[in-house]
């Protein structure tokens, strides 16, 4: 792996209620949780943990993690 950091993308999954990540850095990352500040700890320790059981790409002592979140909102429209 050529990164030099992990990207994470967190989506709002309406229908569950929660905020669910994945990464295409990171193969099997799936974590969710009910707001972006518990989501946070539980990408970290899954990253850590899929690292461990899969060997780390990365030769640098810490991993830069980005998170990424996207929520889709709507507005009536006033000319509809």
């Amino acid at each position: 792996m050529s990164e030099l950091s992990i990207f994470v993308r967190a989506e709002w999954d309406d229908e569950a209620r929660v905020w669910v990540a994945s990464s295409k850095d990171i193969d099997g990352l799936s974590v969710e949780a009910e707001s972006l500040e518990l989501l946070e700890p539980k990408v970290t320790a899954a990253i850590q943990d899929l690292l461990e059981l899969n060997g780390s790409p990365f030769d640098s002592p810490e991993i830069p993690i980005h998170i990424i979140a996207e929520q889709t909102s709507r507005i009536p429209n006033p000319a509809a």
